[in-house]
């Protein structure tokens, strides 16, 4: 579900991609996104919302959505039927998000996520303070009323991309107060990443070509 009042992580989204490109927002909303795409990129698009009302709206407005699950639909798509696969601020809030992240590599050539980051030096700061799951302005539910399922830091997203073997292309980290950064080489990126965006690919990796080891040939020997 995206939150009205993010948008500098959809202007990110549009400067990753490519123009002329079939793009799948998983988790679409109204399609407001899938709009900016369509306009200013070119792209042929398509929507997965889970809320009929949602679905509705869009379909309204001339774009093509369907009501479906993300974590038990995204298998009716064929291998690689998409250039980009979109998660917008929703990875947190699904059961399985590896299962669902996995999917998406399958069926999209490189996929874009955004999510927060939940080790923000803000939020540990809170937590050490209270020692109570932080309430703010962007986390705004209780612990028990949040519909995110899983609080995954900047280090835990890029250990499980290492382990699954999913290639980081690009990785852009917003602080709280919009200024842009490359998360890649910036040592105190898990403290100061407020949001983060990522460009991701499927390693595709290549057997091995051993060349032969050349041997001198054996000096003629002189017989007597």
């Amino acid at each position: 579900m995206k939150v009205q009042s993010i948008r500098k992580d959809w202007e990110l989204i549009q400067k990753l991609v490519e123009e002329n490109k079939k793009i799948i927002d998983v988790g679409c909303g109204s399609g407001e996104l899938l709009k900016k795409l369509k306009n200013n990129k070119g792209a042929e698009t398509r929507g997965l919302e889970i809320d009929g009302d949602l679905v509705r709206e869009a379909i309204a407005n001339g774009l093509s959505v369907v009501q479906g699950n993300a974590e038990t639909d995204l298998f009716q798509y064929g291998e690689s039927s998409f250039d980009y696969v979109i998660l917008s601020q929703t990875l947190q809030a699904m059961h399985n998000p590896k299962e669902v992240l996995d999917q998406m590599l399958k069926i999209g050539s490189k996929v874009i996520v955004s999510f927060p980051n939940f080790g923000h030096w803000k939020i540990r700061l809170k937590l050490f303070l209270d020692g109570k799951m932080p309430v703010t302005k962007d986390l705004p539910f209780a612990w028990y009323e949040t519909p995110n399922i899983h609080f995954f830091t900047l280090k835990d997203f890029e250990e499980m991309c290492a382990n699954s073997k999913i290639y980081i292309e690009k990785s852009i980290g917003l602080t709280d107060n919009g200024k842009q950064f490359n998360i890649e080489g910036s040592f105190y990126s898990n403290l100061i990443t407020h949001e983060a965006i990522f460009l991701l690919s499927k390693k595709k990796f290549e057997p091995i070509k051993i060349k032969a080891k050349k041997f001198p040939s054996s000096p003629n020997i002189a017989t007597a």
